[in-house]
């Protein structure tokens, strides 16, 4: 596997009259970023902005393990289930605005559309699609080894579609009684914003936010197999030995959550989402309002609860911050924003290492320690 020197893109650190103990935030940031990379991930790129706006950027590893070109502080990657909170946002949008109740049952809007097998749209509310409290079962299409991803990168699905292969399956548990993560339920909510506004999913997303917040790096790509340029190749670890290049895939959920972003604009979405910019302060307090994740997410998120469409954590210096990560076609993104809006950042890894559970693990571990060094940053004593 080709490798690239640890590479410190972009900078700027505050100048203090005393040095505080340990590395500077600037420091720490190369530092988790070098960490994360020598896990064998091939490329990484971190961003972190402090409560004055000031932005630290660095990189680590290659974004081609052919050419040994370095990974851009710009690169575009695959935003994957970060939508799911552009989402969520714009479904809070519409209920201040009197155009839906997350208390509608999802019959209300999509007659007929989750039944059979035990599944039931008139026991289901929009809140519960919004929380992973629905218990609809997820089955997206995906592949588990190079073959596989081979033969279906290029596969298109209709929502409808995608849906139908859910209601194939009986419910996880019933509406209300617990936690289980849904692709599909977010699918729904795609569906039930086109029915109530008349448009895409995709659409609304950037009328509502993208362009007021000038979001000019976070783009639909629709039934594209590529990204914009520039960005790093993505690569998927099958197994020892087996690293192969996945970059070129039409998303599974391609019809309204193929959004591909860069690390600026995550963070600038998350700083103002958090910051009361995008939503009435009743319509932000409903979305953090949280329940605790599943069993099996407690593993990668220790702590975590879940609220309409964003993630809640804990500092290791106190408090929580706010989350919504996202993986896809060999991208990782993790991300993080304080209660305030006010410091946050973002790492993208090009590469999933998604081999075995440990190496599943490792590589989470190792992002959410960058996202909580970079939170927890506190200003040196002055003596």
């Amino acid at each position: 596997m080709a490798v690239g020197v640890a590479t410190l893109l972009a900078a700027e650190v505050t100048t203090a009259v005393a040095r505080p103990a340990g590395p500077s935030p600037m420091e720490q940031l190369r530092q988790d970023t070098e960490a994360i990379h020598a896990l064998g991930i091939s490329g990484v790129q971190a961003r972190m902005i402090t409560p004055d706006g000031r932005q630290s950027v660095a990189s680590s590893g290659t974004a081609d393990l052919i050419t040994g070109r370095p990974v851009s502080a710009d690169g575009y990657f695959r935003m994957a289930s970060t939508v799911k909170t552009l989402v969520a946002t714009v479904v809070l949008q519409l209920e201040a605005e009197g155009r839906l109740s997350l208390d509608d049952a999802v019959d209300h809007w999509l007659q007929g559309v989750v039944q059979g097998n035990g599944n039931d749209g008139s026991r289901i509310t929009v809140r519960q699609l919004l929380q992973h409290t629905s218990g609809i079962h997820d089955d997206l299409p995906g592949y588990t080894t190079p073959e596989e991803y081979y033969q279906q990168r290029y596969d298109v699905y209709s929502s409808e579609q995608l849906v139908a292969r859910a209601m194939a399956h009986a419910p996880d548990f019933r509406p209300g009684e617990g936690w289980g993560y849904s692709n599909t339920g977010y699918i729904l909510l795609d569906m039930i914003v086109q029915k109530a506004t008349g448009h895409p999913a995709h659409q609304e997303i950037e009328d509502r936010i993208l362009r007021p917040l000038g979001l000019d790096q976070t783009r639909w790509g629709g039934t594209s197999a590529t990204l914009p340029r520039p960005h790093a190749r993505a690569y998927q670890l099958f197994g020892p030995g087996s690293v192969v290049d996945v970059t070129e895939q039409i998303p599974v959920e391609h019809e309204s959550l193929s959004f591909v972003t860069t690390t600026r604009d995550q963070n600038r979405f998350l700083r103002a989402l958090l910051g009361g910019r995008l939503l009435p302060t009743r319509q932000l307090a409903e979305m953090k309002q949280t329940a605790p994740v599943s069993g099996e997410l407690q593993q990668s998120w220790p702590g975590g609860r879940y609220g309409l469409g964003l993630v809640e954590r804990p500092l290791s210096c106190g408090g929580t911050y706010w989350s919504h990560e996202g993986g896809d076609g060999g991208y990782i993104t993790l991300n993080g924003v304080t209660a305030d809006g006010r410091r946050s950042a973002v790492v993208a890894m090009s590469e999933a290492r998604g081999d075995t559970p440990e190496h599943i693990l490792e590589q989470e571990n190792a992002g959410s320690a960058l996202i909580d060094h970079a939170l927890c940053v506190r200003a040196p004593s002055i003596p």
